[in-house]
């Protein structure tokens, strides 16, 4: 079930930071999901800027589509860095830096291309720096990472070897829904609820066939989840 005025909403949000985006940034295509983080129910989901615009495949639900979620996925690694005793005062080091053993080099850079020597975690995550971040998922490990990941409730990051370490940079796939539910559990205090858009389901005598069950589980420590939102 989900919210009329509030999914009317959303549908409208999404055209036009949609428009916006397409002017901007040549992007042809928008999603989005809210939701509820106390029961993490779906409020609303707009699956496309347009169902009916073919030219865009509009009626392909891009939520549940595994997509890169670009540095929307560095408070996972950071928590799992935090889970390993490492605190926001810890630093680290924000220079140009080739993170390849062996093979073709992998020198990432930051969105607007200046390095700032030693920083703290926070800063890192606060300013949402790519070099440090990468430096970060190192410390952290990239298994870990997926292993908390996972413990959020994101199912598609089944190929380690694939990402290596960019994927604090969102070099792995997931899905809108997943990561949204994730980002909920950082809200509830580190406890998880599954994202579920139905609510009830009745017959035509109104008698209920089958209600949702919350289903709902610790998946960080209190702590850790209050200190990346406290970064955020």
């Amino acid at each position: 079930t989900l919210d009329v005025d509030r999914q009317r909403d959303a549908e409208a949000a999404v055209a036009k930071h949609a428009d916006r985006n397409a002017k901007q940034y040549g992007a042809s295509n928008a999603a989005l999901v809210a939701i509820d983080v106390p029961t993490g129910q779906v409020l609303a989901m707009v699956g496309s800027r347009d169902y009916f615009d073919n030219e865009i495949q509009g009626q392909v639900n891009v939520a549940v589509r595994p997509r890169q979620p670009g540095s929307s996925f560095k408070p996972i690694v950071y928590a799992t860095a935090f889970k390993k005793g490492f605190t926001p005062e810890t630093v680290v080091f924000d220079l140009e830096t080739n993170f390849a053993a062996a093979g073709p080099p992998y020198i990432p850079s930051n969105f607007d291309e200046k390095f700032r020597g030693p920083v703290t975690f926070r800063d890192a995550l606060g300013q949402s720096l790519n070099v440090p971040s990468v430096k970060v998922l190192y410390l952290a490990g990239v298994d870990k990472s997926i292993e908390t990941a996972r413990d959020m409730g994101i199912t598609t990051l089944t190929d380690p070897g694939r990402y290596g370490l960019t994927l604090v940079l969102g070099g792995g796939e997931v899905t809108l829904l997943e990561l949204t539910g994730a980002y909920g559990a950082f809200a509830n205090g580190g406890i998880l609820l599954e994202p579920h858009a139905v609510i009830r389901v009745e017959n035509h005598k109104g008698e209920t066939l089958e209600e949702e069950n919350i289903s709902s589980r610790r998946v960080l420590d209190q702590d850790i989840a209050n200190t990346v939102n406290d970064i955020l």
